[in-house]
């Protein structure tokens, strides 16, 4: 296989990138990236542990002249998220990223490129099997199902591992150190499928598409103001209720595909009597209408099609219906609150990521995040109360805790000495609305000293993710000379 980004500085975080986007490694199946993983290790005679969440911790003695300092964790998670454009050919359980260069960008032709959190695999990659830099002692924890609520983490054995620092490589904006994140959970409310036979002779179907959107990923872009289309969906459903009534009826429904990226798409499948057509598209058109006002600067690309197709033998009932909407519009979604303490942070929000009718039942799973543990559990009671409404259960996995700031980091003050040193300029130091792992090492590890950082990456969880190559030399020249004067 052709070489695309073989000439690319640093030559070894990049070869050791590409090499990870030819394996698949999406949430749930990270067998074959966490096999990749021990064999480098063994390749470069480095002890290693593969724990049976897939979770790959990799040693390396410290440098001459560094057998005394502090020892450092580095640490990324292995999958990905895997979302690509509506219609575009790709199985994630076999093909390669299909990755291209387009001036300072790696990109991708159709799907999402795994820079989050691929790239900070390969950096780590990089450093462990370097033979003349300088730093402590290392583990490389390596997590798996980090993107679909931390499951490495939650399952990691602390016993296999041990340090004094801890340097996430899962930010994605340069010369910005995160030293706070949000906690989540992830909210599955399950609506028990009820089905009728279609008793009129006089009817058409048709599928409703909302497309165009630009998603994202539902940490980052929360506060971009970006549609929901799952909501949208919902909205649209709703108006038509109340237009036709008992002339509308839901055959199926389905939208987003991550439940931690901002759904781009849903579609509903409707069946209704042949008179009603106009109706329907003069409903539609002005919810297209109104959708395109309300998001005209952070959407633009919203759109709306109808066609006919083929008439199934059953639809939902008209409860069951009316409950899939009312979810649809009741369940949390976007911004909750903003933070009174730090400027610009949203505090909390929750995301309706996916929605989909599958082993006899409606489901809807939503992303809840929040820095502040009762506001958390509070989305979470509001969800509960509309599953409640609706006569649908709620069901809570992957439940984390929030990375609280922590007052004195020797790391941070390292870090942001040396940026100094090297940019003549500040680090900016931060907190994220975004969900990381530090949060629960905590809890594993010890209250070690944290901080994370990472290169630009733009637009992740989508099929447009990129990663800027010239930001990604910067941030592992930093990391190396901030591991250089860890002391």
């Amino acid at each position: 296989m052709a070489e695309i980004l073989s000439n690319l500085e640093p030559k070894a975080v990049f070869t050791h990138f590409e090499d990870l986007t030819r394996i698949p490694r999406e949430s749930g199946n990270e067998k074959m990236v966490s096999d990749f993983l021990m064999d480098f290790a063994k390749k470069n005679g480095l002890k290693a542990i593969q724990e049976d969440s897939h979770n790959v911790i990799i040693e390396k003695p410290a440098s001459p002249g560094y057998e005394n300092a502090p020892k450092v964790i580095l640490q990324g998670h292995m999958d990905m998220v895997c979302v690509k454009k509506p219609g575009f050919e790709f199985d994630f359980e076999k093909d390669a990223i299909p990755i291209a260069l387009d001036g300072d960008i790696i990109k991708t032709e159709g799907t999402s490129l795994g820079a989050d959190n691929g790239i900070a695999v390969a950096m780590t990659m990089a450093i462990l099997e370097s033979k003349d830099m300088k730093h402590p002692a290392i583990s490389a924890l390596i997590t798996s199902a980090e993107e679909t609520g931390m499951d490495g983490a939650i399952n990691l054995q602390p016993e296999n591992i041990s340090g004094d620092i801890l340097i996430n490589i899962d930010s994605e904006e340069e010369g910005k150190a995160t030293v706070s994140c949000a906690g989540g959970v992830r909210v599955i409310v399950h609506l028990p499928l009820q089905w009728e036979n279609i008793d009129s002779d006089d009817n058409i179907t048709l599928k409703l598409q909302i497309d165009g959107l630009a998603g994202g990923h539902s940490g980052m872009e929360i506060n971009k103001n970006r549609a929901n289309a799952i909501r949208l969906m919902g909205r649209t459903l709703s108006a038509l209720q109340k237009g036709l009534g008992d002339k509308i009826h839901i055959a199926d429904i389905a939208g987003g595909e991550k439940m931690n990226a901002i759904p781009k798409h849903a579609h509903a499948v409707i069946v209704t009597n042949a008179s009603e057509i106009e109706n329907i598209k003069n409903i539609v058109s002005g919810y297209h209408d109104k959708f395109s006002n309300e998001f005209k600067t952070s959407d633009p690309g919203i759109s709306i099609s109808i066609e006919n197709i083929e008439t199934p033998e059953k639809v939902l009932d008209e409860a069951t219906s009316k409950n899939v909407v009312d979810l649809a519009l009741l369940i949390p979604t976007g911004i909750q609150t903003m933070s009174a303490d730090i400027d610009g942070l949203v505090e909390s929000s929750s995301n309706i990521g996916v929605l989909e009718l599958k082993d006899g039942e409606v489901v809807f799973e939503s992303a809840v995040r929040s820095s502040v543990k009762s506001l958390k559990d509070e989305i979470s009671d509001r969800i509960e109360a509309a599953a409640n409404r609706c006569n649908a259960t709620v069901e809570k996995q992957s439940d984390y805790p929030e990375w609280e700031y922590k007052a004195d980091s020797p790391i941070r003050d390292l870090m942001m000495s040396v940026y100094k040193d090297k940019y003549g300029k500040e680090l900016k130091v931060d907190a994220i609305h975004a969900g990381l792992e530090c949060g629960l090492l905590k809890e594993k590890i010890g209250d070690i000293d944290m901080i994370s950082i990472g290169p630009n990456m733009y637009d992740v969880h989508t099929p447009n993710e990129s990663l800027s190559i010239s930001s990604t030399a910067r941030v592992f020249d930093f990391l190396s000379d901030v591991l250089k004067n860890i002391k």
